[in-house]
């Protein structure tokens, strides 16, 4: 009995392991796909001209989303913020207190590399489209924009009050703003975005840069350039003011002495 026992045993140590491999193994879940989203824009115009006569405008700009997912685009969850920068300049705030009855300059602040205009546009409202903590690591948007002092050992509450103080007097005059809806999707892929340039807009080379977020996170970054220049006369004597300052303050002294004689020559009684 053991003889026989002993073979059959070796012949189920055989074919065992071949019987377990031509089983029907289970199929391999598939891989979500992954995607690599990235964003590009194009302006409607790289030069801007403004005359006497400027009243404001709005630009245009177009986009376009690469490799996006497409259930994420059919629910809306992308968003897109493009951004309009201006010349970055160093600006003084004042402060004016009452003494003795009159009203003179007591405390100032100066801010380094300030942008002179920040126009935003949006597909939503800032606040329902990503964590504050997001837009203060990205200096995006006028209310969360890091402000830079020159000074950086002032005391923080006066930094404070002096940037909040900034950022109220640009939006009062215009050069600060934001339009929400501003961007609209096209399609999945293509997107249009309106930004307001306000008549006081600052001449030289502004920087336009779109931001994309999927679900709330960010995801790109890209950018391009715009030329805003005078044109006519008043580019002339623009560049006239600044190429020649010299002559042009001696220029502008002297027209002003000769206007004044012969003002008072042709509007003499005696």
């Amino acid at each position: 009995m053991k003889r026989m026992f002993l073979p059959v045993m070796i012949l189920l140590a055989l074919v065992g392991p071949a019987l377990a491999q031509s089983e029907p193994q289970p199929e391999a879940e598939q891989a979500a796909p992954q995607y690599n989203e990235s964003i590009q824009i194009g302006l409607s115009t790289d030069r801007i001209t403004i005359t006497t006569d400027f009243s404001g405008t709005d630009l245009t700009i177009f986009g376009a989303l690469n490799d996006v997912d497409p259930q994420i685009a059919r629910q809306n969850r992308y968003d897109v913020v493009v951004v309009l920068e201006g010349p970055a300049r160093p600006v003084v705030v004042r402060r004016k207190d009452r003494v003795l009855g009159m009203w003179i300059n007591t405390q100032s602040e100066t801010f380094v590399n300030v942008p002179i205009s920040y126009s935003v546009s949006t597909t939503r409202a800032l606040q329902d489209m990503a964590q504050p903590s997001t837009y203060g690591r990205l200096s995006l948007g006028s209310a969360y924009m890091y402000l830079q002092p020159k000074d950086r050992d002032d005391d923080p509450q006066t930094i404070e009050e002096f940037t909040a103080a900034l950022r109220e007097r640009k939006q009062m005059t215009g050069l600060y703003s934001e339009l929400i809806g501003g961007v609209q999707f096209l399609s999945p892929n293509l997107f249009r975005a309106t930004l307001e340039l306000a008549p006081n807009v600052p001449i030289g080379t502004h920087r336009a840069r779109a931001f994309l977020f999927k679900n709330g996170l960010f995801i790109r970054e890209t950018s391009a350039q715009l030329a805003i220049q005078k044109s006519g006369v008043e580019q002339s004597i623009f560049q006239a003011a600044h190429e020649y300052s010299l002559f042009y303050g001696i220029f502008a002294v002297a027209l002003a002495i000769i206007t004044g004689w012969l003002g008072r020559m042709i509007f003499n009684r005696d």
